[in-house]
């Protein structure tokens, strides 16, 4: 008699499975939110925090003006970016490994954010001399721009170096993000040799990555190409399924392979640029969240890029309420803080699938 095999598991149950894992997630983004508003040195219960936020929202004066700047001028914006730039580096991740097809695919690990880094150390340690008397009035709108420029081109050279003949090195890709990720980790700490005394004291906060800058202008700023991509992300969940398989097999599926890489490239610069540019290097966010949403809900990008914005954006903000409280009053970077979380992650990932990366 064979032994027999375990039942499949029906598409529909996984789907299910899918969407009530979003919504518990968005729920737990709710919660999180709340409690960043509320948490803090200067601490506000969340019934009160939730009060003066729907006072603000219908025009009403503030009762407590303290409260209100530290809620409304402080605190919110800090959330929101938070919120928006987790998303943003989860998705990241996600589309960078399934554009890679592997799972140690990240923006902070194959050398995306250091490119993206290097151009904002660049416009700030060279703008002066750059742009001269137009510098203070252009420097916001030009740190976003050069991030860019610098994510988008480190990631174009990294596939061109991982990828020959249509297939993808795993190995040569991680090799890869090592070398550029060093090489502009390098240019970056020439820059900041150079730097002047004000601009090293800017120049700390990208080393380890910080919410603590977040304003009005920056969210107003960053907001717009971070939904972008968002909104992207479900056009190109079912090219990314088919990418997963190989690209003579999405080609069969009628994927257009080159445009869809093309795509990919472009929304991981964007994204990543305009993260770094605000909040510095905020690493291992982007391998840890779609890596535990694929064993949890599958691997479908339909279901998976929406959950990993709001588990992405769920966990910076929480880290940020982390930093704050530790080592109050002080700050904590919130860089430290997803490292501690992320590295140990990593490396269990390595260890259960030591074969992807053999040489």
């Amino acid at each position: 008699m064979t032994a027999m095999s375990a039942p499949a598991v029906p598409a529909g149950d996984r789907r299910g499975r899918a969407q009530l894992a979003i919504m518990l997630l968005g729920l737990l983004l709710a919660a999180v939110m709340a409690a960043a508003l509320a948490i803090g040195p200067f601490g506000l219960p969340v019934g009160r925090a939730l009060a003066i936020l729907g006072d603000w929202i219908a025009g009403r004066p503030a009762a407590d003006v303290t409260e209100r700047i530290v809620l409304i001028d402080i605190r919110l914006p800090r959330m929101l970016l938070g919120g928006l730039v987790g998303a943003a580096l989860a998705i990241a991740g996600a589309m960078l490994q399934g554009l890679f097809r592997n799972p140690l695919a990240d923006p902070g690990l194959v050398g995306v954010s250091s490119g993206a880094a290097l151009g904002a150390v660049l416009v700030i340690v060279t703008g002066g001399a750059l742009l001269g008397p137009l510098a203070a009035s252009v420097s916001i709108g030009a740190l976003p721009v050069a991030a860019f420029l610098g994510g988008f081109a480190t990631t174009l050279v990294l596939y061109a170096i991982a990828t020959r003949r249509g297939r993808t090195s795993v190995a040569t890709m991680l090799l890869a993000g090592i070398a550029l990720g060093a090489f502009a980790g390098a240019v970056t700490s020439f820059l900041v040799y150079r730097a002047n005394d004000a601009q090293l004291r800017e120049l700390t906060f990208w080393t380890m990555g910080s919410l603590a800058g977040s304003t009005w202008l920056k969210l107003a700023i960053a907001a717009p190409p971070i939904l972008g991509v968002l909104a992207l992300t479900p056009f190109i969940a079912r090219g990314l399924d088919a990418l997963v398989l190989g690209e003579s097999e999405a080609r069969h599926l009628g994927i257009d392979v080159e445009r869809l890489k093309s795509v990919i490239v472009f929304a991981v610069a964007v994204v990543v640029g305009v993260s770094v540019a605000f909040t510095g290097v905020i690493g291992f966010v982007g391998i840890v969240v779609p890596h535990l949403l694929r064993l949890a809900i599958g691997p479908e990008h339909r279901t998976l890029l929406p959950a990993s914005a709001l588990l992405g954006a769920g966990l910076l903000i929480g880290a940020d309420i982390v930093c704050r409280m530790v080592v109050a009053p002080a700050e904590l970077p919130i860089g430290i803080v997803t490292a501690i979380i992320g590295a140990p992650f990593f490396v269990s990932i390595l260890l259960r699938r030591r074969g992807i990366v053999d040489l």
